[in-house]
């Protein structure tokens, strides 16, 4: 059983945030949902065209650790790259 393919269909269900929050919120550790929060952050700034090494100097974080989210939005069809084109006025920033 693909256990991510499970994942993504229960919050292709809700239809409030704030619900979609609470569940990982109930499901993460705290250590958990902040390594993704970071993450998060990573791609947004890549996003927005952040060079890496300025990104990894603000974040704290190596360049190895970017340069997976730079090779996702890189590759032709990224939903990565797609979810972020789509909000023309960028994400909420921490």
């Amino acid at each position: 059983m693909d256990r991510i393919a499970d994942i993504a269909a229960v919050l292709a269900t809700m239809r409030e945030a704030r619900s979609v929050e609470r569940l990982l919120r109930e499901l993460l550790t705290a250590s958990e949902a902040e390594k993704l929060s970071l993450r998060w952050d990573i791609v947004r700034c890549l996003s927005e065209g952040e060079s890496q090494r300025a990104i990894a100097q603000k974040l704290g974080v190596s360049l190895c650790k970017i340069t997976r989210g730079a090779r996702e939005l890189r590759k032709g069809g990224s939903t990565l790259k797609r979810v972020f084109a789509a909000r023309v006025g960028g994400f909420p920033r921490p």
